[in-house]
């Protein structure tokens, strides 16, 4: 539906006035931040096209909310802004396929969300994620210290060498998944989060007629759920002090347990995977900054949560109008999609001062990079100490974070990922 339609948007703007946010190509580029301040500041709430990209196919075009008090209230009100109704992707899934992704935690709405949710939190207790402190901090200086040793010229790539590794090994830790396995877990999050990108993800398996099958279907989750079966049986019959066992005792249907297992190994490997490699490319770009880390000026723990701000996991989330509603003076129609954009929400100068500069120490911090409401990220604790753990080894031992070539983000409009960025590992500690 173009923009003009005035029973789409009220009070229209001018054709072509509205900033594309959807193309998933934009991103490459970087967060389109300039985008997202004529949208925040002129059209909060804004209909967008949603044209085929890349052999994907079209879609009907939905409601891009930027301003943070506006993704605020869409996360919050799950009476209004439902994620059962369409699942939370910005490309509506198959029909057949919808069902089937009712079943995750993520796509469910109160009460049925809170009962599975409640069932994991037993398992993903802060007391046993920081449990794991000492092991992930052992796991941060020996990527380190052989990222190090193996630099050519004193660069390295971070992302394989560090960072893709420590999102990776720490889960799996967690999780309780054996080592031999681990490489699998590695393989299904770039099929199921790369899946925009022609060279981050693999060849898309098409279905008869030629279209490519969504990433998220069950037809190509199939050695997963395998997997996961396999894995929850091993678990029963030799438990261990970790997630996967509690989940194979947690009483849960078939279906419920292969979902979690799902979410939690894409989404929990991919939410540091992102982060960890985006805060230290802000930190290069803010040398002034990290030298007030580094000197211990502002703590680790501080600076995690201006690095989140400023490179969030997660770029957008969608929600479908459960009623006919409004938002922001728009009328929004029951059935329309609805997504929010985390990073604009992060940068809205109605809540942040100066949005652009990196301040480590910035208080009050709001940011909405691990949701808000009643989907919240659940690992986000798991998170926070990983990339505090990250940061306090690298400024106890590496460099200061500067730029040794061109670093490349992913082509998606949903993950804010880096496929690399090579960085200086070797030289006077600052």
């Amino acid at each position: 539906m173009p923009p003009a339609s005035p029973d789409r948007t009220g009070d229209p703007a001018p054709a072509g006035s509205v900033p594309d946010v959807f193309d998933p190509r934009l991103y490459a580029a970087g967060i389109p931040h300039e985008r997202y301040r004529l949208l925040r500041d002129h059209h909060p709430v804004a209909w967008q096209e949603e044209p085929e990209v890349s052999g994907w196919p079209a879609g009907p075009g939905f409601w891009a909310v930027t301003r943070h008090a506006d993704v605020v209230r869409v996360l919050r009100d799950h009476s209004a802004y439902s994620s059962w109704a369409g699942a939370t992707q910005i490309r509506d899934p198959d029909p057949a396929d919808l069902p089937f992704l009712r079943s995750t935690m993520l796509n469910q709405d109160p009460p049925a969300h809170g009962r599975l949710r409640r069932t994991v939190s037993r398992a993903f207790t802060p007391a046993r994620v920081d449990a794991f402190a000492d092991r992930v901090r052992d796991r941060a200086r020996t990527l380190l210290a052989a990222a190090r040793a193996k630099a050519a010229d004193g660069a390295c790539d971070v992302v394989p060498a560090v960072t893709d590794e420590y999102a990776l090994l720490n889960l799996t830790d967690l999780l309780g998944i054996p080592a031999a396995d681990r490489g699998l877990l590695l393989d299904w999050t770039v099929r199921v989060i790369g899946y925009q990108d022609p060279e981050d993800a693999p060849e898309p398996l098409r279905g008869p007629d030629g279209t490519p099958l969504n990433p998220r279907s069950p037809a190509l989750l199939g050695e997963m759920f395998a997997y996961a079966r396999e894995l929850a049986e091993h678990k029963r019959r030799r438990p261990g002090d970790d997630v996967m066992t509690s989940l194979a005792e947690a009483g849960l249907e078939p279906a419920e347990l292969e979902m979690f297992f799902f979410l939690l190994t894409v989404a929990g490997n991919d939410t540091v995977r992102s982060a960890a490699p985006g805060a230290l490319l802000a930190l290069a770009g803010a040398p002034d900054a990290y030298r007030r880390l580094a000197s211990g000026e502002v703590p680790a723990d501080r600076a995690v949560e201006e690095l989140l701000r400023v490179h969030p996991p997660v770029l957008s989330f969608r929600r479908t109008a459960a009623t006919d509603t409004e938002l922001a003076g728009r009328t929004i129609r029951a059935g329309d999609k609805v997504v929010v954009f985390h990073a604009s929400a992060n940068h809205d100068e109605r809540v942040f001062s100066d949005p652009g500069r990196l301040v480590l120490d910035r208080a009050p911090n709001p940011h909405v990079s691990f949701g808000d409401g009643p989907h919240v990220c659940l690992g986000a604790h798991f998170a926070r100490l990983q990339l505090r753990v990250l940061l306090e080894e690298w400024r106890a031992a590496m460099p200061a974070p500067e730029l040794a070539g061109p670093p490349r983000r992913l082509v998606s409009n949903f993950i804010n990922g880096m496929t690399r960025l090579p960085l200086r590992v070797s030289g006077p500690q600052r």
